[in-house]
């Protein structure tokens, strides 16, 4: 199985409308659509899991496709990594003494 990024969307873009780019290139066997926790809109990109010898066809097919109005990113995804829960904080977390 390969997980595949697909970025650029629009916040208009319904998760039907990806599903359905890939599904005639082979079977989509995961589809997640990521939104905004709090709003619910979308956050301009997805996931979608595809059989190892149908993905890397379904990218190549699909790179640079105008969708509602964008060129999409499509690309083998990666694995998400994982960070400690202070890292990645940006400028408020509290500096020691020495880092002042």
């Amino acid at each position: 199985m390969k997980n595949i990024f697909v970025g650029n969307l629009s916040s208009d873009t319904k998760p039907e409308t990806i599903r359905s780019l890939f599904e005639p290139l082979g079977t989509v066997l995961g589809f997640k659509l990521m939104t905004d926790r709090d709003t619910g809109l979308s956050r301009g990109f997805a996931f979608i899991e595809m059989r190892e010898a149908e993905a890397g066809a379904a990218i190549a097919a699909l790179v640079g496709r105008i969708v509602d109005g964008r060129a999409i990113d499509v690309r083998e995804g990666r694995p998400k990594l994982h960070r400690s829960a202070t890292a990645g904080r940006g400028p408020w977390r509290k500096l020691g003494p020495s880092q002042a």
